[in-house]
């Protein structure tokens, strides 16, 4: 098992040039790669070499490089020192989106990638926002949280929005340590004789406890089981490794027809309250605020005949001096990160509708959110984690989840793109057609650029959305259309 202090000690980042051939070496290793989180990222690696040999960011989103990338970029390294003021932002940016997509990849090799760019990215950008998450996001994935907890912290100190639910994974971190150490204590009460194995190596003790279980020894199979756990929480094991083995401990516990159920069912409740802060953190409210749950058709009558206008959250809005006319309509409808000034936006937030991978505005007091999601454990678990209580008074229940997929049936194979937020909600709106009007205000399918929170502003307009079929759509169902308003009633 390797510890993370050990891959630290293997894996160190800090200057620019050495990180740059590192990603030099990483992209000659995924050619060919079949993988599709390893060619993703080998796609980051292609843009990272266009900003290193041009220094131009927009260059990289289009510039199609020929073969031989880890080449050209081991070339690029030679007179890629960075500035007196430190990293520039065009290549602090493309490091951080190689990192981040290493870090999905979740492998080892790809672990050890975003491990230097973090180091590099921290070393010379000490405040770097991003730099801070993705050294916290890495060390969870590490299974080191001492280290994970203080990077979190030290990322909600450099930012003034929360929008990816940090304080919830800091209080669940903590909590579910605490467990952990309860744990361990309640089995070395419960297994005195664990203690005279704790000191040696854990895998061999692990291995001896199992092979004594085999032949039906249980009382010497069960303190050379615990002896490993308590070295592996010693030896400061990820956090991955130690709970695989203690959960084959207790599968194995509970299997046995002797069992002290009491004294199993104590343990037991330790094990899953450490297991569920990790996932979700506590929850001080499960009731939400005490929020009422509406449906399709429920969310149809709260709408039924009234004026509905949506607003992008694009750089026309920013500047359209249209807020005491976005605030006339009887239902304002904002997206995701969307910003507020009262002169151009309007001041108003009727229906919040979302995604639930963030938690942008999420805190904003609303008469109705939607939360919309494809996969239905990972909505709730947005769900769980995000909401605020009392932020809203009614929440889209599933019925509302994904409204093109599963009001409008349109599978992959007649919607091939992931439907962005707004196009669910304006499918929701136009399906239900109760609305006498219906105007989108502002919508130029990001022409004029984003305009949203400034948490939000680095977030990238992702490529998985199909921005030119939505706009047909729009167009498609136009009644008027003027520079700033398409009216489909």
């Amino acid at each position: 098992m390797t510890t993370v202090q050990n891959r630290r000690a293997r894996v160190r980042g800090g200057g620019l040039d050495d990180c740059l051939r590192a990603c030099a070496v990483h992209s000659g290793k995924l050619v060919g790669s079949v993988d599709r989180r390893r060619i993703e990222l080998a796609e980051q690696l292609r843009k990272l070499l266009v900003v290193v040999t041009t220094g131009d960011a927009t260059a990289a989103a289009t510039t199609a490089v020929p073969g031989g990338a880890a080449a050209r970029l081991k070339r690029a390294v030679k007179g890629a020192s960075a500035p007196a003021a430190g990293i520039p932002n065009e290549a602090l940016d493309a490091l951080l989106a190689v990192a981040n997509k290493a870090l999905e990849c979740g492998y080892d090799d790809e672990l050890d990638l975003a491990l230097v760019i973090s180091d590099t990215v921290l070393a010379q950008r000490k405040n770097s926002r991003a730099g801070w998450r993705l050294r916290a996001r890495l060390m969870e994935a590490l299974g080191d949280e001492t280290e994970a907890v203080p990077a979190y912290e030290r990322y909600l100190d450099l930012t003034d929005s929360d929008g990816f639910g940090v304080s919830a994974k800091i209080a669940g971190l903590r909590v579910a340590g605490e467990k952990d150490q309860e744990l361990l204590a309640l089995l070395r009460r419960q297994c005195p004789r664990a203690e005279q194995f704790a000191a040696g190596p854990a895998t061999d003790v692990w291995a001896e406890g199992l092979a004594a279980h085999a032949v039906g020894d249980w009382p010497q199979a069960e303190p050379r089981m615990v002896g490993a756990l308590l070295a592996l929480a010693a030896e400061q094991a990820p956090v991955a490794d130690r709970q695989e083995l203690l959960s084959q401990y207790l599968e194995l516990r509970a299997a046995r027809g002797d069992a002290d159920l009491p004294a199993l069912t104590e343990a037991l409740a330790l094990y899953a309250e450490q297991r569920r802060n990790r996932m979700r953190g506590p929850v001080a409210d499960p009731t939400i605020g005490g929020v009422q749950w509406v449906s399709l058709g429920e969310f149809r009558n709260l709408i039924a005949g009234k004026s509905v206008c949506l607003i992008a959250n694009s750089g026309r809005v920013a500047s359209s001096s249209m807020g005491a006319e976005i605030d006339a309509y009887d239902l304002v409808v904002r997206f995701n990160s969307y910003r507020i000034d009262e002169k151009h936006t309007g001041g108003r937030t009727d229906i919040h509708a979302t995604i639930h991978k963030h938690g942008f505005n999420w805190d904003q007091p609303v008469t109705t959110r939607l939360v919309f999601g494809g996969i239905s454990g990972d909505w709730k678990y947005s769900l769980r984690n995000r909401l605020v209580p009392g932020a809203q008074r009614h929440l889209g229940d599933e019925s509302l989840r994904w409204p093109v997929r599963n009001i409008g049936k349109l599978g992959s194979d007649a919607w091939s793109g992931i439907p962005t937020t707004g196009f669910n909600m304006l499918f929701l709106l136009d399906f239900l057609d109760v609305s006498p009007t219906l105007d989108l205000i502002g919508f130029d399918f990001y022409e004029s650029g984003a305009y949203r929170v400034p948490e939000a502003m680095k977030m990238p307009i992702t490529s998985v959305h199909e921005y030119t079929s939505e706009k047909e759509w729009v167009m498609q169902r136009a009644q008027r259309v003027t520079d700033m308003r398409i009216s489909l009633r």
